[in-house]
């Protein structure tokens, strides 16, 4: 059995760089609502933003083995994307790890599962999503699988596939969509600021949506 696919393909670089400016909201409705990973994998600190495409590991419970060489084999500009079938509560990942994926210039980190040395890695700026933190240790005995699908809080993953986190969350933008999904993305920005604009002069959302008539339908009574 192949453990580790190397070779994947991406979306083109100048359509990652142009999604680093898109908010992950945007991107999820763009993609008609679609992508959208559980709110239990936040950010490690606010102001943290990941823009790539996924490397995907599994880990085996409790053991981040594959995460060491997913380090090894990650791209510039790659997001590790971990999955850890549902052993949550271990410190996959550190300060040290952190420090080598600097090094190597990788995009981030986005684990359904936890981290340790967290105010280490906050410091140093690298971008991280995770469920939260934990000090139990893992070892590094057991073979999981490198750039397969993977299932990430909820949604299927893709070895390739735009991974898009902010303050609000993370996005999974299908690669073969990326282009496409990108473009709404321009629609939407430049309608919501011609929205902006409106709402500012005073309308209310109500006249500007015009749900005047939803309400009535749904039969809303006021005093």
């Amino acid at each position: 059995m192949v453990h580790v696919i190397r070779n994947i393909k991406k979306p083109a670089r100048e359509i990652v760089e142009a999604f680093k400016e898109i908010s992950s909201a945007t991107a999820h409705e763009a993609s008609g609502k679609k992508g959208a990973v559980s709110y239990l994998i936040k950010p490690i600190n606010k102001g943290m933003k990941v823009c790539g495409p996924a490397l995907t590991v599994q880990c085996m419970p409790g053991d981040n083995l594959m995460l060491h060489k997913a380090l090894e084999i990650a791209g510039e500009g790659d997001v590790i994307v971990a999955v850890t079938n549902g052993a949550y509560e271990y410190g996959y990942w550190g300060e040290l790890m952190t420090v080598s994926a600097m090094a190597r210039k990788v995009g981030g980190l986005v684990i359904d599962g936890c981290i340790r040395d967290s105010s280490k890695i906050i410091e140093m700026g690298f971008p991280v999503f995770c469920r939260g933190f934990s000090i139990r240790g893992t070892s590094k005995n057991s073979l999981g699988l490198i750039n397969y699908p993977v299932v990430l809080g909820g949604v299927i993953v893709e070895p390739g596939d735009l991974i898009i986190g902010d303050d609000d969350g993370v996005v999974v933008v299908k690669r073969e969509e990326c282009e496409e999904v990108l473009d709404k993305c321009k629609e939407r920005m430049k309608s919501e600021e011609i929205k902006k604009k409106a709402l500012s002069s005073g309308i209310s959302s109500v006249e500007y949506n015009k749900l005047t008539e939803t309400f009535e339908r749904l039969g809303l009574v006021e005093e």
